[in-house]
């Protein structure tokens, strides 16, 4: 057997694993789904909000309904007071992963938190250094003191590729790369670049969706006006009401702490929506940039192959090439 065929060989030996993911309010959620009905499969959520119970709205929470039977897994499993964090979201998947394969189902894992489809698509080691808490608890308290701004300055000689890639606003991830240096001396970025490499242990397609950036950031004002609409300050009061408070890290998401600042007085209404858009589009952006530097993915561009039925038999063509959806596992009557 050549060498071609015997890697041929042990790709196809891999478990099938597909990755939808995208900036926030491209049209992930409704393509992943229509995507599950197709091929037998099941959708894990690649989201750092969704996750949690009572955050519906602000999230952009997929519904029952719009579920339509497709079963869904990382939704509405922890309390806002829980933290969520990349290695926690990796225990999840994979958990998941395990009870999708044994229903002989296909996984989609969909979201726009490209760190932690990251790891779990190279199943990235996190365990090589234990926690220091009070080195951390030193960070924290700096960052109270000087604010996130100061603190993430702290990266920019010691790990320059975390001062670029980390959101100076993402404090626990600033943290945990200020930490990784102080017990290793070296940065977490070349770590993490070292874990990125790594072969994956999938047989896997990584869809990114992505439009024009104008009609991009047209479907962002838009579903933020929508999301007021339904009643997402009603949400936060209520959330507020039941004792979840503005720096718990469920808090921190978008919608969420301009809101509580609302509430606290601190801005008018108006203005909070303002910054809800405003910060919206720049998180989009960063998504991405995120996704520009990752390698081996299919970029399907909405303003090139046009509606959800030619992107989903765009994709449906390369899950079929690469060997990852069968004949027998697509519903062609769907």
């Amino acid at each position: 057997m050549s060498v071609e065929k015997r890697r041929e060989k042990r790709v196809m030996e891999k478990r099938p694993l597909i990755i939808l993911a995208g900036p926030t309010a491209v049209g992930k959620t409704d393509l992943s789904i229509q995507l599950a009905k197709r091929i037998n499969g099941a959708i894990i959520s690649a989201d750092s909000m969704q996750v949690y119970k009572y955050m519906d709205i602000g999230s952009a929470k997929v519904t029952k309904e719009e579920m339509q039977g497709i079963p869904h897994y990382l939704i509405d499993e922890l309390l806002p007071s829980e933290e969520f964090h990349v290695v926690r979201f990796q225990t999840m998947a994979k958990a998941a992963l395990e009870e999708i394969y044994g229903s002989g189902k296909i996984p989609i894992v969909a979201g726009g938190t490209g760190f932690y489809i990251q790891s779990l698509l190279y199943d990235i080691d996190f365990t090589t250094q234990d926690s220091d808490e009070n080195f951390r608890q030193d960070m924290a308290d700096y960052a109270r003191q000087y604010g996130a701004h100061a603190l993430h300055e702290k990266l920019k000689d010691i790990d320059p590729g975390s001062y670029e890639s980390i959101h100076e606003n993402n404090v626990k991830r600033v943290i945990r790369a200020l930490e990784y240096y102080h017990q290793t001396g070296q940065p977490i970025s070349e770590h993490n670049e070292a874990e990125q490499a790594k072969a994956s242990p999938y047989r896997f397609a990584y869809f990114v969706l992505t439009d024009e950036r104008e009609h991009l950031y047209e479907r962002i004002d838009r579903r933020v006006d929508l999301m007021m609409d339904k009643g997402l300050l009603d949400e936060v009061k209520r959330l507020k009401d039941m004792g979840y408070h503005r720096q718990m890290v469920a808090m921190q998401g978008l919608g969420y702490k301009e809101l509580f600042d609302y509430l606290d007085g601190t801005c008018s209404l108006e203005e909070a929506v303002y910054i809800i858009k405003r910060e919206t589009r720049h998180f989009a952006k960063r998504q991405i940039t995120w996704f520009k530097r990752e390698r081996d993915v299919i970029w399907l561009d909405k303003s090139v192959l046009g509606g959800d039925e030619a992107i989903l038999g765009e994709m449906l063509r390369i899950l079929n090439e690469k060997g990852i959806c069968h004949e027998g596992t697509i519903d062609e009557n769907l």
